[in-house]
């Protein structure tokens, strides 16, 4: 599950939060050995503090280093981003988001996925969502 498709985040901003995401956390060492065409170690250091500044991570200090973790666990990260962009490209409809999804040709969807989104939409009626 990709965690992060936030408008507000720069691509270098997304690709870091994704290895964080991926990894559970990282030092600036290892995010820079895993972005593709990567900056100078100052400047991940750089978007690592923007991003704390922002809310996103947190560190720990491990001997000389800081080690970056989430601020919000993946699946919360996914829903804020969710609501987002139902708020941004639906006015708020979940109705109108998967009937989007389900009309994509882009996002084709097997019959074991079907069934399972038909168990989800059975258990939110359950639960009076």
């Amino acid at each position: 599950m990709r965690c992060v498709k936030e408008k507000g985040f720069s691509r270098r901003e997304q690709e870091i939060m994704e290895i964080i995401y991926r990894r559970g956390q990282a030092t600036a060492d290892q995010v820079l050995a895993e972005l593709a065409d990567p900056p100078s170690y100052s400047s991940v250091r750089a978007l690592l503090t923007i991003l704390e500044n922002k809310g996103h991570l947190r560190h720990t200090k491990i001997g000389k280093k800081y080690n970056y973790l989430p601020t919000k666990p993946c699946q919360q990260a996914a829903q804020h981003a969710i609501g987002k962009l139902i708020r941004t490209f639906f006015a708020g409809s979940a109705e109108k988001a998967v009937a989007a999804l389900l009309d994509s040709s882009d996002v084709p969807l097997t019959d074991e996925q079907l069934q399972r989104m038909e168990e989800l939409v059975r258990r939110a009626r359950k639960e009076g969502r």
